[in-house]
């Protein structure tokens, strides 16, 4: 077997294990996307871009490329299945908006679309439901993150704020 046949990450057994056993016990600080949600209307300080009835979209702080987005509804809730109507079809809505102000701010070659649904499926907070809304270049990815333990992002997120908000109000 040759050395690209299989990457090892063995720093994220401990997260894995942690995440899980927390998961399990109902441990943690509360929600991150409710207190995001309760934070006040869009703005750089909470990295919300936009705000409606019953679904946000905010910058992802641990992105895997720039203008990484997350969609999800203000209402705390596991599983798509729980969405009430009117929910599901703003969820869907903010997703289409925020496909737009990506394709207008850095005008990918493609995108990331998806959700992680529970813990075993890599979701990092699995009881708030999120949408993930990723734009892809080809050769946009390397083996920083796999090797390092790192991203490389070519700017910050504060200007990944501002190119998305000026993009999401157009």
């Amino acid at each position: 077997m040759s050395a690209l046949e299989q990457l090892w990450a063995g720093w994220r057994h401990e997260y894995v294990v942690s995440a899980t056993e927390a998961e399990r016990s109902g441990g943690g600080d509360g929600c991150v996307f409710c207190a995001i949600a309760a934070s006040g209307p869009p703005g750089f300080d909470n990295g919300v871009l936009y705000r409606g009835e019953t679904c946000f979209a905010v910058l992802n702080a641990y992105p895997y490329a720039s203008g990484h987005l997350l969609v999800l509804p203000l209402r705390h809730l596991e599983d798509p299945d729980e969405l009430t109507d009117d929910e599901s079809a703003e969820l869907w809505a903010t997703t289409r908006a925020a496909l737009r102000a990506l394709r207008g701010a850095y005008r990918p070659e493609g995108v990331n679309l998806g959700a992680n649904l529970g813990r075993a499926a890599g979701a990092g907070i699995p009881r708030h439901l999120h949408l993930h809304v990723v734009p892809r270049w080809s050769g946009d990815t390397n083996f920083m993150t796999s090797v390092a333990g790192v991203r490389v992002l070519p700017e910050s997120l504060g200007v990944a704020w501002e190119k998305l908000h000026d993009a999401w109000a157009t």
